[in-house]
């Protein structure tokens, strides 16, 4: 998990019976995604997001298969970020935010009654746009982080498996094993994000979100990006924001299209498809013009 933001614990939340009475409702677990995966599986059903009276995006519903990339894409300002953080609760941090519909994972409403914001989080990891490793930290110390967050109790031996595993699973291990105690933040801007990737998956999500995760690199470490991501997605679920096309028909099985009316209206998803057919045949006249460069 990605700790650049976290909201509070939601321990209990009470809601009036039928009765007139107060009754407290125990946080929810939300279900292991067991060996096969299939419950890394995203499913969203008129999904609306809103800040205090402003409708950011709306009636967004779109499945996201387990281990697979969808990529979704549209001109700035069309939701695309503000809807892959509500998938783990992300956009809560901003005071008055608020969803109607649903998100299920493992078929448990992330936004259900009793649901700790914080397990999703765990369960649902991120990484921001800009690689951001804490800079007062070891590298070591930045993979274990999202762990230690957790109040995860782990002796130093199970730390060391959970680096290594996880800075391997970065393809990151080669290049920093001979320096763990050295700032996460004197590495490269590749190998940063790289770093904050490994922290993600420290904590074993079921889901990665990326939003725009190589917007700030250099071509070679785009690359090495984009290669991780396609290795990760044999044990993740994984859904990126891009601005980049080239990038969203080399990595995605799928992709989805948002756009806007215009300045204050809501974001909205024309459409999602299999990237080949989105790239080649659209079925909407907008998602055409966008993916051939007419607008945006």
């Amino acid at each position: 998990m990605d700790t650049e933001t976290s909201g509070a614990p939601l321990m209990m939340t009470q809601r009036t019976a039928n009765r007139g009475e107060t009754e407290m409702i125990e946080p929810q677990a939300i279900p292991d995604a067991g060996p096969t995966g299939a419950s890394n599986r995203l499913e969203v059903s008129d999904l609306s997001i809103y800040y205090g009276d402003f409708r950011a995006v709306e009636g967004v519903s779109m499945e996201i298969e387990a281990r697979s990339i969808t990529a979704l894409i549209g001109p700035s300002g069309c939701g695309k970020s503000t809807f892959l953080r509500s998938l783990n609760r992300m956009h809560e941090v901003i005071d008055g935010a608020r969803v109607e519909g649903s998100v299920r994972l493992a078929g448990q409403d992330l936004y259900g009654p009793g649901v700790d914001p914080v397990e999703v989080r765990r369960r649902v990891g991120m990484v921001f746009q800009r690689p951001n490793p804490f800079p007062t930290m070891s590298i070591y110390d930045n993979v274990v982080a999202g762990l230690r967050l957790n109040s995860k109790r782990m002796r130093r031996s199970e730390t060391d498996v959970a680096v290594e595993r996880s800075l391997r699973g970065a393809n990151l291990w080669e290049e920093v094993k001979d320096r763990l105690d050295k700032p996460g933040s004197g590495l490269s801007g590749g190998q940063q994000q790289r770093l904050c990737i490994a922290r993600a998956t420290a904590v074993e999500p079921d889901v990665l979100l990326m939003d725009e995760p190589c917007s700030a690199l250099d071509p070679i470490s785009t690359l090495a990006i984009e290669q991780l991501m396609l290795k990760l997605k044999q044990d993740y679920t994984i859904v990126i924001v891009t601005h980049n096309m080239q990038q969203a028909a080399r990595v995605s099985d799928r992709t989805g299209f948002f756009n806007i009316e215009g300045t204050g209206k809501p974001g909205r998803l024309i459409e999602i498809d299999d990237t080949t057919k989105m790239f080649s045949t659209p079925a909407e006249q907008a998602t055409q013009d966008y993916v051939t460069g007419r607008f945006g």
